[in-house]
């Protein structure tokens, strides 16, 4: 593998196959040893050992007697805060290396993966760390005859199996591991098979934090066997997700044999809707991040646009002339505002989706092909397209690829909100105006977890977030997102 920038030392991580981590020591998986690829350039970064039932087994063993001899749970929470904290430091100082695994196996831009996502994650684990001495429950008054004293106590559930997608990787792991560590839980993290590089990591400085052997478990592997073992595992207490609608509901029926409990952050398909009494100089570089940022393999991406006729021209325009402006590269290559997709595979299921929307009467503004280069790359895509059934404007693609269809003044608040409605999924919106009172009644109305005005921007550690109908069960993040690694217990004593 060779860098493309001089600025970056290679990762010691990337010369040998890449260990699983269980009970706290590194071992190789008893897998097959699959190619962890570099999606700009096509080729083998690295190589990693995958994980079979037995090692899942072997690490669910180990996260069960941890939580069950209460090295982690019975710890006192300051105690486990500290050791949080101490963890944060650590994946602070080694910033720079996490972020270069990060850009060379997502393809994204280095900055972006060392100045916003790791540090975001990093972020992360530093607010739920602080939950660790915040979650109590409380007394009650109760109405029955006599003297009583009732309290609820919120518990460690026990053994989380955390798995996560190829999209944002270190984040979103992060965004699992430090709620349920917080709470008291043992945990599992099962990375997407094609991005294991930054876990594999954080699982090493977990470690070298001083965080108790057994706690963190780290388990590479294809979903099909090391996800789907996870899920079925009897000794595992709850399942997180993140990842596809279909994966997420065949997840919800392997579960539903013990009824373990399952949180679920699902696709997303979400709307951007600008005014013309939007200041168009916000709205427009706002949708084109919402499209655009880390290639379009965002849930939360703004990918539907419905934009009021008075302005619509001027809008495409305005995001056009920014589409045609960002330089596509490899991650690590100084200037490079979009990296590649994933994969060859992810790259072209855009394509065809792309066909399907010409086909189905849309008319591409820019972009719409894969440049001539290595790597696996998409031009960023915008398209005009009337039907509002047409497979492109109700399904996630999950890649650069923006939708736009246009209202009017005929057109009441309802009406807006019926369109951006019209989706399956609920997992983000977006708008753009200067009027207090339609921002706020398009707040209310619109069926999703998130609504964010006048910025694509709004995610903080102390946020909850998820989403409404096929986006998901559950909200990440925020008290809630701690809350929900714990069980609520309630206890009754009649005095006297």
């Amino acid at each position: 593998m060779t860098l493309t920038s001089t600025a970056h030392v290679r990762p010691a991580l990337l010369d040998a196959p890449l260990p699983l981590l269980i009970d706290g020591r590194e071992v190789a998986g008893r897998g097959a040893v699959i190619d962890v690829m570099n999606p700009s350039t096509g080729e083998v970064l690295a190589r990693a050992t995958s994980a079979t039932v037995e090692d899942v087994d072997a690490a669910v063993a180990a996260a069960r007697t941890a939580f069950d001899d209460g090295r982690w749970s019975k710890l006192a929470p300051a105690r486990r805060a500290a050791l949080l904290q101490r963890w944060a430091d650590l994946l602070e100082e080694n910033i720079e290396e996490i972020a270069l695994l990060e850009s060379l196996n997502c393809g994204k831009p280095f900055p972006i993966a060392r100045d916003f996502e790791i540090r975001q994650g990093i972020e992360i684990l530093r607010y739920q760390s602080g939950w660790a001495t915040k979650l109590n429950g409380e007394t009650r008054d109760m109405s029955l005859p006599g003297t009583w004293h009732a309290y609820t106590r919120r518990q460690a559930i026990g053994v989380a199996g955390l798995i996560v997608p190829w999209n944002v990787p270190f984040t979103l792991a992060m965004s699992k591991l430090a709620p349920a560590l917080a709470a008291g839980c043992t945990t599992v993290l099962k990375p997407a098979e094609l991005t294991p590089l930054t876990a594999v990591r954080l699982g090493q400085l977990a470690v070298e934090a001083g965080i108790p052997t057994g706690v963190v478990n780290i388990i590479p592997g294809p979903g099909s066997v090391a996800g789907q073992r996870l899920a079925e595992h009897p000794d595992v207490d709850k399942i997180s997700f993140t990842g596809s609608t279909a994966v997420g509901q065949h997840l919800l029926r392997t579960v539903s044999h013990d009824l373990k409990r399952i949180s679920l952050e699902l696709g997303g398909k979400s709307p951007v809707v600008i005014y013309p009494d939007a200041d168009l100089s916000i709205a427009i570089p706002g949708a084109a991040q919402a499209i655009f940022a880390n290639s379009g393999q965002v849930c939360a991406a703004g990918s539907r646009l419905y934009v009021h006729r008075d302005v619509a021209d001027e809008v495409v325009a305005g995001i056009k002339k920014i589409a045609e402006s960002m330089q596509l590269g490899a991650g690590t290559e100084p200037g490079t505002q979009m990296g590649p997709l994933v994969s060859s595979v992810q790259r072209d299921k855009v394509l065809d989706y792309l066909a399907q929307g010409v086909a189905a009467g849309g008319t591409i503004v820019t972009g719409g092909f894969a440049p001539e280069r290595d790597g696996y790359f998409i031009q960023p895509t915008v398209m005009l397209i009337e039907d509002p059934q047409a497979s492109v404007v109700k399904e996630e693609i999950f890649g650069p690829v923006l939708v736009a269809q246009t209202f009017g003044d005929e057109d009441s608040i309802e009406d807006v909100l019926a369109m951006a409605n019209d989706n399956e999924y609920g997992l983000n919106s977006l708008v753009f105006t200067r009027d207090i009172s339609r921002a706020l009644l398009l707040a209310e109305g619109l069926q999703a977890g998130n609504v964010r005005v006048n910025t694509p921007a709004g995610m903080d550690p102390a946020l909850p977030f998820g989403g409404y109908g096929m986006s998901g069960w559950g909200r990440e993040n925020g008290r809630e997102g701690v809350e929900a690694y714990t069980e609520l217990k309630t206890v009754t004593i009649k005095l006297g």
